[in-house]
């Protein structure tokens, strides 16, 4: 996709792989995982929710039924006056892509009444190092080096544009994971490296050139900013959430930038802000097992179980009381 750089292809159905972990994978006909590989008419005639983010938000290693989008999905359905949540989100998305998605959908007539942004920490690394040849900002399309890939090498934009391939690429990724995790607990690994510009002193290397992390924060504000007003020119409320990750609570990072980021910008920009830290913080001060219960073995992806609580916490906002 051009306009945003990377999707899943639409009318999939199959079975994908991560890791360990080989699960059934559908796409509607507009390129969203589904509970089925079914048609999705652009014109709704019943209210929409939008939700839009990466990998988590995509379910990487559930099923749709399991994920935190396709529980909202079923929740939506069993209403009086059904709702319709559409899971947009997809590997490796960041704000310059949620904004050149939805203003890309539409721009094709696509029907919704509200955008849910799960804002993901990795993003501001992604903010800093990739997907300069589509952003509208003028300062950075210098950083653009191959326009036909949106900045990412070739090799890796192939295999995003493509549901078999895509997983595959994530495999070896998690290959790699899986390698540094029996390093020294001390010595960082590619996540921690991700997720590490919340803490104060966390040595990030170059991991976030070429803008660095605080110029990966100003580009994801620039971007969500310009999304928040293009869905206000609309009359579509934006809502954000945010999560954090297992660094994040291992280094016990409460008062997480990620979370005044966030607030701050929803203050004057959204409907809503629905903060998942004090969830996930509340289970690891209840459970020593913490790690094991939230996320997947061996990485950073949520659990059956943390996507069921993601669900329960934001149904709270996104599905009031018939």
């Amino acid at each position: 996709m051009k306009e945003y750089n990377h999707g899943l292809r639409p009318n999939f159905e199959g079975y994908v792989r991560f890791g360990t972990y080989r699960y059934r994978f559908y796409t509607n006909s507009l390129g969203f995982r589904d509970f089925s590989a079914r048609q999705v008419p652009l014109r709704a005639d019943r209210r929409r929710v939008l939700l839009i983010g990466d990998s988590f938000t995509e379910g990487m290693t559930v099923i749709f039924d399991e994920s935190h989008a396709g529980l909202l999905y079923a929740a939506g359905q069993r209403r009086k006056q059904p709702i319709e949540f559409l899971n947009a989100a997809v590997v490796s998305y960041s704000p310059v892509i949620y904004y050149q998605k939805i203003k890309y959908l539409l721009s094709r007539g696509l029907d919704f009444d509200e955008v849910v942004v799960f804002s993901d920490i990795s993003d501001v690394q992604d903010e800093a190092t990739n997907y300069f040849c589509i952003d509208d900002h003028p300062e950075y399309r210098k950083y653009c080096v191959n326009p036909d890939t949106g900045n990412k090498p070739l090799g890796q934009w192939w295999q995003q544009h493509f549901v078999i391939s895509n997983l595959m690429w994530m495999l070896v990724q998690n290959g790699l994971r899986r390698s540094s995790d029996s390093r020294e607990a001390n010595s960082p690994v590619p996540d921690d490296l991700r997720s590490g510009w919340t803490i104060p002193g966390y040595q990030v290397g170059n991991t976030y050139a070429p803008l660095g992390i605080e110029g990966g924060i100003t580009r994801s504000r620039q971007n969500m900013q310009a999304l928040a007003d293009l869905l206000r020119g609309r009359n579509i409320p934006l809502t954000i959430v945010v999560y954090p990750w297992p660094l994040q609570l291992a280094l016990d990072d409460r008062a997480s930038r990620q979370e005044r980021i966030w607030r701050d910008f929803c203050a004057d920009n959204c409907k809503a802000f629905i903060d998942l830290f004090p969830v996930f913080f509340a289970e690891k001060d209840a459970h020593k097992d913490w790690r094991h219960r939230l996320f997947i073995d061996g990485d950073v992806h949520l659990s059956v179980a943390a996507n069921r609580m993601v669900f329960e916490t934001v149904a709270k906002s996104l599905l009031p009381r018939d």
